[in-house]
């Protein structure tokens, strides 16, 4: 699944959009001190309110909102998974049967609750539906219209979400003209920060995928390895960060651990040049023969092919190992280096790293920045000294 697939699966999200059908939509409310199914209810998604289909509209489209390896997750299902949820899945999207559907889906809530405990009420919602996309390229000189060009696709789709207790506030009633303590107790659900979920099938090729899903957590590069594990059956991936740290632990076996930031700056350089030379819609993979050749060209010095699959190696136990390269260097265009030390905080993008580098002054370590313009602070422009 690349990322234009997903957008293309995000927008159709909308009400009355025509090429979304949402069927029918169960809610189910967990108790955090008994971790027990207080409440459910299912519905037509027609016969829910319009307000609420609003809310819930906004909460599918937030919970497929991210980037792939950071907060959504394609993944396979584990082959030797007793009770797999790749079966009750597959029988739920292919079921025509509101009541069976429903079945299948709370049999996933109490994989849900036989691991976990949580921490707040929880309320799991789980709609069923079909988007539609294009079979083929549009031809706007052919006779058949655009509708006739669309492929129906049914989709399970689960948010997770939590509660929270509603703030104790001060009233005023104009009615009685009086000062009044709002009292209510109700607990709110928090459906613009969904905590987890997942999108059933995943897509490929423009087709849906059955034996993939499409796994969505709400915290960047922090997916819940139990409920991939046990709930979904499904193998975990790594996540961007981890890829990344991997190919950090991998540069310093080969390199050490002291770099330039002219050596750091060209490294970034070489692999985004990979990522905007590549015509592919899926993101390139490095492996070890294309780290070397980036380490290379980079400017370290003494890298060998023999080097980096010794690395690869060691690090990751797999000399075969390919890294995603929109994974292994921050984001190019964006301010996305964070420089810490004890007096500042500094932020650059990784193409102008080269412009900062750390200086020895009179026996002192600085950060030197080289600059275009006069910098102004509070409004004021500092004056230049000369070194």
């Amino acid at each position: 699944m690349n990322k234009k697939e997903v957008a293309h699966i995000r927008k159709q999200f909308k009400l009355d959009h025509e090429m979304l059908k949402l069927f029918d939509i169960l809610n189910v409310y967990i108790m955090k001190e008994t971790n027990e199914i207080y409440h459910w209810e299912r519905l037509p998604f027609g016969l829910v309110d319009r307000e609420k289909q609003e809310l819930y509209i906004g909460n599918f489209k937030k919970l497929l909102t991210g980037e792939l390896d950071h907060k959504l997750f394609e993944l396979k299902f584990q082959e030797d998974a007793e009770d797999p949820a790749r079966v009750m899945l597959h029988q739920g999207l292919v079921t025509g049967d509101p009541e069976e559907w429903q079945d299948l889906m709370m049999l996933l809530v109490d994989k849900m609750l036989a691991d976990a405990k949580y921490e707040k009420d929880m309320v799991v919602t789980f709609v069923r539906g079909q988007y539609y996309r294009p079979t083929k390229t549009r031809n706007d000189e052919a006779e058949e219209s655009e509708k006739n060009e669309m492929f129906a696709h049914p989709f399970i789709l689960c948010s997770v979400n939590s509660t929270e207790q509603q703030r104790k506030n001060l009233m005023f009633d104009y009615v009685e003209r009086e000062f009044k303590y709002n009292i209510i107790v109700d607990p709110i659900v928090k459906l613009s920060t969904p905590e987890q979920g997942f999108f059933y099938p995943s897509v490929t090729d423009n087709y849906s995928d059955v034996n993939r899903i499409l796994y969505c957590t709400g915290k960047s590069n922090y997916p819940d390895p139990q409920f991939i594990e046990q709930v979904l059956n499904a193998e975990r991936s790594a996540t961007a960060l981890e890829v990344r740290t991997i190919f950090e632990e991998i540069v310093k076996e080969v390199a050490g651990e002291q770099l330039d930031t002219t050596t750091l700056a060209q490294m970034y350089e070489e692999i985004q040049q990979v990522i905007e030379d590549n015509e592919e819609e899926e993101a390139p993979k490095l492996d070890f023969k294309d780290v070397e050749r980036v380490l290379k060209v980079s400017g370290v010095e003494d890298v060998t092919a023999e080097k980096v699959e010794r690395a690869f190696e060691t690090i990751i136990d797999d000399r075969n190992y390919e890294l995603k390269a929109t994974s292994v260097i921050p984001k190019f265009t964006s301010k996305s280096i964070k420089i810490e030390t004890k007096v500042a905080t500094i932020s650059v993008s990784p193409q102008d790293l080269r412009y900062v580098k750390q200086v020895n002054y009179q026996g002192k370590r600085c950060i030197m920045i080289e600059v275009d313009e006069d910098v102004v602070i509070e409004g004021f422009t500092l004056s230049t000294e000369t070194l």
